[in-house]
């Protein structure tokens, strides 16, 4: 069995339908909206393509009109996309959003799996990037063989004992630390589980963003995010 593994679509239907992999079943770890140019093109793909999904902090904030709590350097990108979703988002796409899970657990050929978009104790909003000592207590709450999550953008793969945590990074607005505009994603497969990217044409959102309801300002920071992978 292989699975696909992508969080953090932000939008960016682009990205999206250039994932290179083939895949018996596709998971997403929230954050389908915001951001990007294209969300509901995101969210009706995400609905019938997917196989397991849980919801993000930004799926909440479109689903329910809510603030999604994003650091100050993001707040201004956040806000004036969440209206745009907001206004291009169908009463469906937004009931869609809202009735998402906040976790799982599933299992595939022995192995357990823990998901959410954040962390389990903070399923939404918990921020904890890779070399937190917050990890060890969070895998032994969950008691799953692996525990996969988004929301840092960063992808990582870190054991702790006989458990793994692992983040794919961002399919829609990737932060590698590179400087590469490469989406992220990981794959498990024979029990493996191994992080991959590809290049894609970033430049074609950029051009889409451009048409969007947003200052020059916050364009020039999501065109820079896209570019860099940093603001």
């Amino acid at each position: 069995m292989k699975i696909v593994i992508i969080s953090d679509l932000h939008g960016n239907y682009d990205a999206l339908t250039a994932l290179p992999e083939s895949y018996d079943e596709l998971w997403v770890l929230g954050d389908l909206v915001d951001y990007g140019p294209q969300p509901g093109n995101v969210v009706d793909f995400v609905r019938k393509k997917t196989d397991v999904l849980v919801r993000g902090n930004h799926d909440q904030a479109v689903g329910f009109d809510e603030d999604p709590r994003c650091t100050p350097r993001y707040h201004d990108m956040a806000e004036q996309t969440r209206q745009f979703c907001l206004a291009a988002l169908s009463p469906q796409q937004k009931e869609f959003l809202r009735n998402l899970p906040v976790h799982l657990e599933v299992e595939r050929k022995g192995t357990r799996f823990y998901l959410c978009h954040a962390r389990p104790s903070d399923p939404l909003y918990g921020y904890c990037p890779e070399d937190s000592d917050q990890w060890e207590p969070e895998l032994k709450t969950v008691g799953t063989d692996i525990l996969l999550v988004g929301h840092t953008h960063t992808p990582f793969i870190r054991h702790i004992g006989s458990q793994i945590v692992a983040n794919p990074g961002s399919l829609g607005q990737p932060k590698t630390k590179t400087g590469k505009a490469a989406a992220c994603y990981a794959v498990w497969q024979d029990g493996r589980l191994e992080l991959k990217q590809f290049i894609y044409p970033f430049e074609n959102v950029i051009g889409k963003l451009a048409k969007l309801p947003v200052t020059p300002e916050v364009l020039q920071d999501l065109a820079t995010v896209l570019r860099t992978g940093a603001v």
